[in-house]
């Protein structure tokens, strides 16, 4: 055991020189090592070459590895790609529906969360329901899915919600108008997200979103592991960073501390609910945490591992989908002046049930979800060999992506005016008896959810969907209201696209904030 592990750890030093040699005599490997797949060329795939796969095409996209892998698929007759990795590992991503329904439907059994993806997030996520199989999976599944179909749950969500927007989200917003000042709207977002989730998922608020914009420790954490565990996909080669985390040094060092002080919070959060809890007689708080520990639910390690997961989720998709929204909107003023006409024609204060009717800015979210869903692409593993239904061969243990992304760049699912941001794409009229077809009602119009799997499909459809919808609807409506939010980048510049778990950009969304009259 120990000599295997002292192997370990010596390629663990090799194949970072290994890799950094490779780069340097690239044209050498290039001119004895010819692509071993023919079609290549004319299926504009990367060159394969023996022991290092597609290396030199992955490194030089690495900093932009959805959008190279979204045109390769995009440009496949098929809509799926394999892609060679170093050491013959193998990678299928696909945008083509018949496969993802495929994939997450049909033969959901074969293909599990990959384990690539949960060694890779491991470390922040352990064993939470976004990154475990199984039984564990299937028992967190019918926790959540009982706690979110309650009704007093919701009551909880939509109270929390707008007391942070009128409390917190529009002040701030009321006062960057005042003062002519730039706001980072991405920032504001994800703090207002975080203190909504944190708020649901603990009990807890960290009151981020105030105007000092303080750096909450905890969020800081949060924000670091996301960010970091991201990165790990970037490496041509897990032994990279695994060198890195042996050694504690460099990034996988901020990670741990990262971890750690994520996880040392959630459990002094979870102590203090359970000693709240023991001395009370019956359930008091709506949020997650206390519904968990009063059904029995007392391991603390499954209990931080599902509360982290949820405010993962419940704060990254929704801050993202927001922040892409408002600056596809403020590109697109025919859209947003039929989500102000839909806005003035519900009460002065828009509620939840009444943002329920709100039926194109339903749409213009779906729309900008579309094209920036905010998780691009989702990892699956094929624990049997597998035929996909374009005939793509899947050996077991091959790591197999679908690709919200790209699906929704594809001409074949959605025409030749895929790049324009049309919410009327979702919508249909009524019939109006005699009338012109213009003048009836809007109804929403929803999308095979294998060629739209923003929200993922099958047995592991996201169960918070239709309240993530409700809570940006009304941030939709409540910001709208009062306000027009116009990008400030700098002249000739406009967002750039990252990836870390979720879609973002880098270096955030400067807007100025104009007090509509």
């Amino acid at each position: 055991m120990l000599d295997l592990e002292l192997s370990a750890t010596l390629l663990s030093f090799l194949l970072p020189f290994l890799f950094l040699f490779i780069i340097k005599w690239r044209s050498i490997f290039t001119t004895l090592f010819p692509s071993k797949s023919p079609e290549n060329a004319t299926n504009k795939t990367p060159k394969s070459y023996p022991l290092i796969g597609s290396f030199f095409s992955i490194y030089a996209n690495r900093k932009r590895n959805v959008e190279w892998t979204s045109e390769l698929v995009t440009n496949s007759p098929t809509s799926t790609v394999v892609l060679h990795r170093p050491l013959g590992r193998r990678h299928i991503f696909t945008a083509n529906p018949s496969n993802v329904q495929h994939i997450l439907k049909s033969h959901f059994h074969i293909y599990q969360k990959n384990a690539f993806t949960r060694m890779i997030l491991g470390d922040f996520l352990g064993d939470g329901i976004f990154n475990t199989n199984g039984d564990s999976w299937k028992f967190q599944r019918q926790v959540a899915i009982h706690e979110f179909n309650t009704k007093s749950l919701r009551k909880f969500v939509e109270h929390v919600v707008d007391t942070e927007l009128n409390g917190r989200l529009i002040p701030i917003l009321s006062a960057a108008a005042a003062d002519k000042t730039v706001l980072d709207l991405q920032d504001i977002l994800q703090r207002f997200a975080f203190d909504n989730v944190c708020a649901i998922a603990f009990g807890y608020d960290p009151a981020s979103l105030v105007p000092s914009l303080p750096q909450v420790k905890f969020m800081k954490c949060f924000e670091d592991a996301v960010r970091i565990s991201s990165q790990r996909f970037e490496h041509v080669h897990p032994l990279l960073w695994k060198a890195k985390r042996r050694l504690d040094f460099g990034s996988e060092k901020n990670l741990r501390f990262a971890v750690e002080g994520v996880r040392e919070f959630a459990k002094e959060v979870i102590n203090e609910k359970k000693q709240l809890l023991d001395k009370k007689l019956e359930l008091e708080s709506f949020d997650l945490l206390s519904r968990f520990l009063s059904t029995g639910h007392n391991d603390e390690t499954f209990i931080t591992d599902i509360v982290i997961s949820f405010i993962l989720a419940g704060r990254d998709t929704t801050s993202a989908a927001l922040t892409w929204f408002f600056w596809l909107v403020s590109k697109n003023p025919n859209v947003e002046g039929e989500i102000l006409r839909e806005i003035y024609e519900k009460s002065e204060s828009p509620i939840f049930e009444e943002v329920k009717d709100m039926v194109y800015t339903h749409a213009s979210l779906s729309e900008s979800m579309r094209l920036y869903p905010p998780v691009p692409v989702d990892g699956k593993q094929a624990v049997i060999d597998d035929v996909l239904p374009d005939g793509t061969f899947v050996k077991k243990g091959t790591s197999v992506a679908y690709h919200p992304y790209a699906m929704g760049r594809s001409e074949n699912i959605w025409g030749k005016d895929w790049a324009e941001f049309k919410p009327e794409r979702w919508l249909e009229r009524d019939d109006v008896s005699g009338a012109d077809s213009a003048e009836g009602k809007w109804n929403f119009v929803g999308r095979d959810p294998y060629a739209y799997p923003v929200f993922q499909a099958g047995p592991r459809v996201c169960l918070g969907k239709e309240m993530a919808f409700l809570q940006m609807k009304r941030v939709v409506a409540g910001v709208f209201r009062r306000f027009q939010v116009s990008p400030a980048f700098e002249e000739g510049k406009g967002p750039i696209f990252v990836s870390y778990l979720t879609t973002k950009m880098e270096g955030g969304f400067p807007v100025r904030i104009v007090e509509r009259t």
